[in-house]
């Protein structure tokens, strides 16, 4: 049975200062890794003989826009079903320099996942095959899910603060 313990320590061995921030809330080993080390990082989990965290669950992003240097959080969640082990990458970016390496050279489903993150928050991955818009038209010339748009319409006169506990 994998422990969180056995497989970051694994990883700081393997990896040494390219990662960093190793937590595990809900018993769920979490950890940052530099952009540049992502890619060998999951071929390394993908790979490992004892790991085997083969599948990509999912792969989305996070706005910290009071974070300066680190306003983007590209994360990855990965799952090895012989184990029943899951993992989450986190690969923090500045607002100047949105890009990440595809993930889709280790996985097809990144493919579409890519996609997503781009769509709604604007992170390039460098190398995908086709990187546009997969759920918001292509005129859109913003990312809705980045944190710099107001969470209501001020314009609006139908909405009574009462009503809603203000």
């Amino acid at each position: 049975m994998l422990t969180n313990e056995t497989v970051a320590q694994d990883i700081i061995q393997q990896f040494g200062d390219a990662v960093s921030d190793f937590d595990d809330p809900f018993d769920l080993l979490t950890l940052t890794v530099t952009r540049e080390q992502l890619i060998p990082l999951l071929q390394y989990l993908k790979d490992h003989k004892t790991f085997q965290i083969s599948f990509l669950t999912d792969i989305t992003a996070v706005h910290y826009p009071d974070s300066p240097g680190r306003e983007f959080c590209v994360v990855y969640h990965a799952h090895s079903l012989i184990n029943n082990y899951r993992i989450r990458l986190k690969v923090y970016l500045s607002n100047e320099d949105l890009h990440v390496p595809t993930a889709t050279v280790l996985y097809e489903s990144a493919n579409w996942m890519e996609r997503e993150t781009f769509d709604y928050f604007g992170i390039l991955f460098d190398g995908h095959p086709k990187l546009e818009r997969i759920l918001n038209m292509e005129e859109m010339d913003y990312h809705p899910m980045r944190k710099e748009y107001p969470l209501e319409d001020g314009t609006r006169r139908d909405k009574i603060d009462a009503l809603f506990g203000r």
